[in-house]
């Protein structure tokens, strides 16, 4: 296919040479960086979270409930929070930085916070009324007891949601201020009040329904203090903020529009995670929680690879100075890079849970009410999620790069062409097809993020040849088919031990009732103990072939590693 020649009215207007604030540099690689140590760490103590959650509550109903419940009020979150922030303010707060109009941006942040706070208190206060009609739309296989531990749950996580929004606000400043690795941390003390919640009323012998309600509120207590812990840095480096209700700057105005558009976009896409919620309700009780866990471990890799790196990278093009021609090349040079990067990292990460997702969630998960068959299960469910990591990484810096381009238009039309073909095909895939292929029913939820992950194709790609016409071409991430047979031969290998284990061990596992059977360790050794047997090779196959075939990520990793093993 012919790329077009970049048009000169696609591309932003010249903007006059930015200033960069004082102790700053200009490196996106750099901010990409603090980041991922932001997230790693968030992501972390997130696995220890799930840990506790799993060893306290399992996978059964009030697990289930607990975690639809949690997705219900996430919904204002996701519409005002960082993603619809990172499309409309951060460009416009940022750019206003970059031209050195301090005081502009500063009236724009606190009309953005009071704008923001006020629409958050109607939502909360309308979401808690609502929430029998949203429990039952989306969750419409909850019935009984579960509807009602439902509604409870949802009007006490409510509030909480709302403060995340507030959090959100946070994080776009200091990102504007190249300031990442606080708001990208804070998410810590989040998980740090769940887990307390978890282990002080775990320990206490409570049953599962009143558990719940505790973690519910020890949730609410997260939020609050996610919020909090970003405020004073926040407050260093706004000049004069001051919280106000106004759309007189030209500028607040410009955010509003914009803010329109991506919440738009943002709300299509939360159809495609209700619809997979309301249709994992339906699959079995099980099937939601399931689906959650799985969630958790696969979204570390897009996280950690391409939220870091788009994250950091949408300051650095909103910024982007010059006119025509020179805009457009710097946009594609950072584009090129951070894209390769992120296939470097993302791809393997597709394999693992392939090949040996079974000892990776089993090592994570599997502890308490959390069996091996509840393992079993979640590893189909990353068999299907591994599909798509690769493209819903790549979608989010495409994404970004239009909102950079204060183009929120397109990205609003492909997510919604997605989420509709994506409700479709996964109401095939997730319950019919099973019934066809003569599988059990339990096995749709499998299918939901399987379809999502080939619609995540569809929309990433879509995405990349529109960009291309706007500042020319964008190809795909180089040496793709080589990370690919890369991975894949380091997921063999990683098979391979682990089968080699269980034939060592003992007898392969009979089918185990209704979750069905998979190739797992025998009982008597835990996923945990297998997995560095298995992991690290995996790891040490694919980065040995990768930098023999001359992949240039690979070098510099090893090239990093080494010097650092030389000055021990």
């Amino acid at each position: 296919m012919t790329v077009p020649a970049p048009r000169p009215d696609a591309l932003p207007t010249p903007a006059p040479p930015h200033r960069v604030p004082a102790g700053t540099t200009v490196k996106g690689g750099g901010g990409a960086l603090f980041v991922a140590a932001g997230i790693l760490a968030s992501k972390l103590v997130g696995l220890v979270r799930e840990r506790a959650f799993a060893h306290y509550l399992g996978n059964g109903v009030s697990a289930a409930v607990f975690k639809a419940a949690l997705r219900i009020p996430n919904f204002l979150q996701n519409l005002f929070g960082e993603g619809v922030l990172s499309g409309s303010f951060i460009p416009v707060y940022a750019g206003l930085l970059g031209k050195g109009d301090d005081e502009e941006a500063d009236r724009v942040a606190g009309a953005v916070f009071g704008l923001l706070a006020l629409a958050t208190g109607v939502m909360v206060a309308l979401g808690m009324l609502a929430t029998p009609f949203f429990v039952d739309t989306i969750a419409p296989g909850f019935e009984g007891e579960a509807r009602a531990l439902a509604i409870r749950l949802v009007r006490i996580l409510f509030p909480g949601t709302g403060l995340l929004v507030m959090s959100a606000w946070c994080l776009g400043v200091l990102n504007s201020h190249r300031k990442f690795f606080l708001s990208y941390l804070a998410p810590v003390v989040w998980n740090l009040a769940i887990i307390t919640a978890l282990v002080g009323a775990g320990l206490q012998g409570l049953a599962e329904e009143p558990l719940a309600r505790v973690v519910a509120y020890g949730v609410v207590a997260g939020c609050a203090l996610q919020f909090l812990v970003q405020v004073p840095s926040v407050m260093r480096v706004l000049g004069h903020f001051r919280p106000r209700v106004s759309t007189a700057s030209e500028s607040v105005r410009q955010v509003l529009r914009s803010f329109g558009a991506v919440v738009l976009g943002r709300g299509v896409v939360q159809i495609s995670a209700y619809v997979d919620t309301s249709y994992a309700s339906l699959v079995a009780t099980r099937a939601l929680s399931t689906l959650t866990y799985a969630q958790t471990i696969y979204l570390i890799p897009v996280s950690l690879f391409g939220m870091a790196i788009s994250a950091a990278e949408l300051p650095e093009m909103s910024r982007a100075a010059g006119a025509g021609e020179e805009v457009a090349g710097k946009l594609r040079t950072r584009l090129e890079t951070s894209a390769r990067r992120i296939a470097f990292f993302v791809v393997p990460s597709s394999a693992a849970l392939l090949f040996i997702g079974d000892v990776v969630a089993g090592a994570l998960l599997q502890t308490g009410r959390f069996t091996a068959a509840d393992t079993r299960y979640l590893w189909y469910v990353l068999m299907g999620a591994s599909v798509g990591l690769v493209a819903t990484a790549l979608g989010r810096l495409y994404a970004s790069t239009f909102y950079a381009l204060k183009d929120t238009r397109t990205p609003l039309r492909f997510a919604a062409l997605r989420v509709f073909l994506d409700a479709s095909l996964a109401w095939f895939l997730a319950l019919k097809l099973p019934g066809l292929l003569g599988l059990p029913a339990h096995l749709g939820t499998a299918f939901l993020p399987l379809s999502g992950g080939l619609m995540a194709w569809f929309e990433s790609q879509m995405l990349r040849r529109t960009l291309a016409v706007k500042i020319g071409g964008v190809p795909l991430p180089a040496h793709m088919g080589r990370l690919w047979a890369a991975a894949g031969l380091a997921g063999l290998v990683g098979l391979g031990i682990k089968l080699a284990f269980t034939r060592w061990l003992g007898p392969a596992p009979q089918v185990l009732g209704e979750w069905g059977g998979a190739v797992l360790p025998p009982p008597d050794l835990h996923p945990a103990l297998l997995f560095p047997a298995v992991v690290l090779p995996f790891g040490a196959v694919y980065f040995a072939l990768t930098a023999a075939w001359g992949i240039p990520e690979a070098r510099a990793v090893l090239q990093k590693v080494f010097r650092r093993l030389g000055r021990r």
